[in-house]
């Protein structure tokens, strides 16, 4: 919701190379600062390499441009079809864009922003890559042990070594400081989503893949448009039929279905 927010603001190439760079700061600190152990082998870094650049790279900036266009919870509740992408479940899969399909032909919520085609396409991608960038993922830990945090700077600093070249070459990104210092509110969206996303939302997303089931796991990130329904209710004062909170519920149980049959 704070990406979400900011993306209004400044566009969602800035936010998303914005944040990348900000939690690859909290990273360099906090791996320094804990001594955490670096050592990883070369098919290891190849993994979660691949991984930044599908998931972060790619579906990250497909996501940030379906925040622009359709706003945050209809974003994060196609972005609910990752998991299922990630395993090919048909049957989960079915049931989860089901409920997505309930909330989508919703016309009587109020959304933050218009629905427009593009937008759910954008999502749809973003799901796509999140979901390849799960499986790469899960390639690198079966090689070894890998902390957490050290995972995600590996697809961070990958995704950055893609992102940035292209920003250049395009002009797509303007200069920051001044950007930032007319936009602060967009800067404090910024800084407090990289907190919460890259830093520790994909951190522990990664510890969660290696420490438990993997079912398990997708099926609780998998929660994020459910425990988003109170938040935009009374933070954006946006309706919500009963049809938009039935159709949450139903997706996250498609994932559910997936993983825990």
């Amino acid at each position: 919701m704070a990406f979400a927010s900011a993306t209004q603001r400044v566009g969602s190439f800035q936010v998303n190379i914005t944040r990348l760079v900000l939690a690859t700061i909290y990273l360099i600190l906090l791996v320094a600062a804990l001594r955490l152990d670096i050592n990883l082998s070369a098919r290891q870094i190849l993994h979660l390499s691949l991984s930044g650049v599908v998931g972060l790279s790619l579906g990250d900036t497909f996501l940030f441009k379906a925040f622009q266009e359709i706003g945050a919870r209809m974003s994060m509740l196609v972005m609910s079809t990752a998991p299922a992408i990630a395993a090919a479940g048909v049957l989960g899969i079915a049931v989860t864009v089901a409920g997505v399909s309930i909330v989508v032909l919703d016309r009587n919520g109020s959304e933050e922003v218009s629905m427009t085609a593009s937008g759910l396409l954008y999502a749809i991608l973003g799901a796509a890559g999140q979901g390849g960038g799960l499986i790469l993922a899960k390639l690198a830990f079966r090689e070894g042990e890998v902390n957490g945090f050290v995972a995600t700077g590996v697809r961070i600093l990958a995704s950055l070594v893609l992102l940035l070249p292209a920003a250049v070459m395009t002009k797509r990104l303007s200069n920051p400081v001044r950007m930032f210092a007319r936009e602060r509110k967009a800067f404090l969206q910024t800084a407090l989503g990289s907190i919460l996303g890259p830093f520790l939302g994909i951190s522990f997303s990664l510890m969660a893949i290696e420490y438990t089931k993997v079912g398990i796991a997708a099926t609780i990130m998998a929660l994020v448009p459910i425990l988003m329904l109170p938040l935009v209710k009374f933070v954006y004062k946006e309706r919500l039929t009963w049809r938009a909170v039935t159709g949450a519920f139903v997706a996250v149980a498609g994932v559910a279905l997936l993983f825990l049959r």
